[in-house]
């Protein structure tokens, strides 16, 4: 690579995000308000440097819009257009279901073919990779074999909903999906659902008598302990979902009288009634406070901060509130159709893994298993320094986003020329 190709846009680098006044090349941004197959309207924005790029990367999360995201740049300098799109429900995943979602998806994708791109390459961030992932094996699934309902029983009409192909994936800190992450950090101990507070104290992973130090923040558990709070936890997930499902079956129950004209006052009220439920207690992966247990790069505490009684406890955090439709298509590490596990399998492009070996939400086993279960002959597993979102492990040392921005641009070159 001469003096000339190497990429100039790393100036404008603020924390997760790109400075577009810092910018020192000439770009273009334009925004497009995108119509869905079921109705719905989605936002993208299209980044280019000439308006000639054949290749156009893609980014999006189901919960959140990502336009200032820090490897647009990146892309920009491989010669490459940027897709950078937002959900239906931007910042609102209350309703989010997976199934659902796809139709967003499939609409920016019929837009950049309509555009005339010859390839798409769909870049996957964290969350973002278990929703493009889902799109890749649905869109290469004949369409009478596509899900037909989601986890909680509303129909899909997949089979109906043109979805174009892509040409190639670049994964970066990746998780197995949303509900295999949720249901790897939920805490086991929760006796009652409707009462947070309420603990088993043999399954209480921040206690001193399970192995956690109150006063360093730190833990240390037992194989036996792990063993015991891993089935917890599953055991955990599956409760809930026989609650979401109990109160999908009521209101369908009252429905049906409804229709059969045997209705009470109350079917009528349940058969309107959406419910919400909320969900405590959704930070608690042993993995973040005892740090020998698949030891990375990474510092102690979790995504949501060292203090696990806060993140633990709080308002914020994964799945907090639900619709038990969207617990079980997004959230639920049993019943959801989103993870990587289940769709993997299907991706035969070719695919750049970028792992952060600092990362506090993907840990080095996920990353090895999730590798292993892409089948695409050309496929590259690439490890950079960095946290999550690829900030510097230290105040010494490059910012991985930096790092992993140039192996993307030169695997783009490389295999999207």
């Amino acid at each position: 690579m001469t003096e000339q190709d190497k990429p100039q846009v790393t100036a404008g680098m603020r924390g997760a995000s790109w400075d577009a006044h810092l910018m020192d090349r000439p770009y273009q941004m334009v925004p497009y308000a995108l119509g869905t197959a079921d109705g719905q309207r989605t936002i993208g924005f299209l980044f280019t440097m000439t308006g000639k790029e054949k290749t156009v990367v893609t980014l999006m999360h189901p919960r959140e819009m990502a336009i200032t995201h820090y490897l647009v740049p990146f892309v920009l300098d491989a010669g490459c257009a940027c897709w950078v799109q937002g959900p239906r429900s931007i910042g609102n995943d209350l309703r989010l279901e997976h199934e659902i979602a796809l139709f967003d998806v499939a609409a920016g994708m019929t837009h950049l073919r309509d555009l005339g791109y010859e390839k798409i390459v769909m870049l996957g961030n964290s969350g973002g990779a278990g929703l493009y992932t889902f799109y890749n094996q649905q869109a290469l699934t004949l369409r009478e074999m596509r899900i037909a309902r989601t986890p909680g029983g509303r129909p899909t009409n997949l089979g109906e909903l043109h979805m174009p192909e892509v040409d190639g994936f670049i994964l970066v800190s990746p998780h197995p999906g949303q509900g295999k992450l949720l249901m790897s950090g939920v805490d086991p101990s929760v006796i009652d659902e409707d009462d947070p507070m309420q603990t088993d104290p043999a399954l209480d992973p921040f206690s001193k008598a399970n192995g956690f130090d109150a006063e360093t923040g730190k833990g240390h558990y037992t194989p036996d302990f792990i063993a015991r709070y891993r089935e917890a936890q599953t055991a955990r997930v599956a409760r809930i979902d026989a609650r979401a499902r109990a109160m999908l079956r009521a209101k369908q129950e009252a429905r049906t009288r409804l229709k059969a004209a045997t209705a009470t006052e109350a079917d009528r009220r349940t058969a309107a009634h959406a419910p919400i439920f909320q969900v405590w207690r959704t930070d608690a992966d042993l993995r973040s406070w005892d740090i020998t247990l698949d030891p990375s790069d990474r510092k102690t505490g979790s995504l949501w901060g060292k203090d696990p009684f806060t993140s633990n406890w709080g308002s914020v955090g994964f799945g907090r509130t639900v619709t038990p439709e969207s617990w079980l298509s997004t959230w639920s590490g049993l019943s959801s159709n989103a993870a990587l596990d289940k769709t993997l399998g299907a991706q035969h492009q070719p695919t750049l893994l970028i792992e952060y070996t600092g990362d506090q939400c993907t840990f080095p086993a996920d990353i090895r298993e999730i590798y292993d279960q892409i089948p695409a002959p050309d496929k590259r597993h690439i490890r950079v320094r960095g946290n999550h979102h690829g900030m510097a492990l230290s105040r010494e040392e490059e910012p991985g986003q930096r790092i992993a921005g140039r192996h993307i641009v030169d695997w783009l070159r490389e295999t999207m020329a």
